[in-house]
């Protein structure tokens, strides 16, 4: 067994296999690690099987970072288009949905088996079911203890991923070895994940499990997203929820415009004067699910009455209600549902340009493992590709 690489790649996810590929065709001798049995296995179950590859728009205002300015050099250096025109190179068909989404038409394999054919280069080494034992620094690069044995490279790059879903193989490894070389970490939490409810929510909101309606949805922070939310057994989720979970922190409440492109108020004028002895449950629930409008009536403490026995005072506090009603979570699903890990290696100590880190030369830090977090849409798998790519040319 060959013990002697230029270049090791500890994790075989998104930016694992691109850094291989990139390095590998700059013709240095490289060894990608992974400890499970296959390659690629976040991004084989991601959108459903389909896998959300990318957006036709990205841009630094898509990612969460302690120093949003971070992501901006590596989105330069390998863009969205660089990974469309691959996808097209490949031959593979993709869809675009909601907001710039692109996904496979066929299956999230075909991603996989791309990122492999271009790692499949005489200069690179796939090794599987394969534990980091120990790390350690030497005069001209790094010495690994492994499972399968022991070997020594001049570069190591660090793509060993979050917390988020741990029944996939997540491990902090790749924290504890930032933290082995002095690094900082971000508190990491869970992120694009469902909140869980109180109880007494939770039971009120119990039979509208199913359920989804577009909502616009705000955070404390006063960031927003106008998407779908989804009422589920334990809570809420949908894509509203799951972008807003982002930055949502524990104790805080989050505000649900229930009618987006509906003017509550001017809505209800209308059919008091058009339908003046229909009740106020069923005027709502023109626009909502009947359900949600009896929970939001016993929350309002309203009586169902026709909407003629109601006054203009009541009604602009019953719209405003509909338009601001806030919901504070119990918390989230945590990791196990998470799409990804906020926080990671704080990136102060890393250079944007090449992913290196500043105090250790030789050792670089990629993807989720780094304190860089997309929206859902496909950011991620950017932030894979980009800070794979660019880590690629340089070690």
């Amino acid at each position: 067994m060959n013990k002697q690489f230029d270049v090791v790649i500890i994790g075989a996810g998104a930016a694992g296999l691109m850094c291989a590929a990139q390095a590998g065709k700059r013709g240095r001798r490289v060894l990608l690690l992974d400890h499970g049995k296959k390659p690629g296995r976040k991004i084989l179950i991601s959108g459903g099987g389909r896998c959300n590859f990318t957006n036709y728009d990205v841009s630094a205002k898509n990612y969460l970072s302690q120093n949003p300015h971070f992501v901006k050099s590596a989105l330069a250096q390998y863009t969205n288009w660089d990974f469309i025109s691959m996808i097209y190179q490949y031959g593979i068909e993709f869809e675009e949905r909601d907001h710039g989404q692109l996904f496979c038409l066929d299956s999230a394999k075909q991603i996989v088996n791309m990122l492999l054919a271009e790692c499949d280069l005489p200069s690179v080494t796939q090794r599987y079911q394969t534990e980091v034992l120990a790390v350690a620094k030497t005069e001209h690069g790094f010495h690994l203890t492994l499972s399968t044995g022991e070997v020594e490279c001049a570069s190591l790059v660090v793509a060993t991923g979050g917390l988020s879903m741990p029944k996939l193989g997540a491990t902090p490894l790749g924290y504890r070895i930032a933290e082995q070389f002095g690094l900082s970490i971000i508190p990491t939490c869970a992120g694009l994940v469902p909140f869980t409810l109180h109880t007494h929510d939770k039971t009120a909101l119990a039979e509208l499990s199913g359920t989804a309606l577009p909502v616009e949805i705000t955070a404390e922070n006063k960031t927003r997203f106008k998407e779908a939310l989804l009422f589920t057994h334990r809570g809420l989720s949908g894509p509203a929820v799951l972008q807003i979970s982002s930055y949502w922190r524990a104790g805080q409440s989050v505000s649900v415009n229930l009618t987006p492109d509906l003017d509550v108020m001017a809505f209800l004028g209308e059919q008091r004067a058009q339908n003046p002895n229909v009740s106020i449950k069923n005027t709502l629930a023109k626009v909502l699910p009947k359900r949600l409008v009896e929970v939001l009536l016993h929350q309002q403490s309203l009586e169902d009455k026709p909407i003629k026995q109601l006054d203009n005072k009541v009604l602009q506090g019953l719209a405003h209600f509909v338009q601001h009603w806030s919901i504070a979570p119990n918390g989230t699903e945590g990791y196990r549902t998470a799409e990804v890990t906020l926080g990671g290696v704080d990136t102060r100590a890393l250079s944007s340009k090449t992913m290196e880190c500043a105090s250790v030369a030789g050792l670089y830090f990629i993807g989720e493992v780094v304190d860089v977090t997309g929206w859902l849409g496909g950011y991620n798998f950017q932030w894979c590709w980009s800070s794979g790519f660019v880590a690629g040319q340089w070690v």
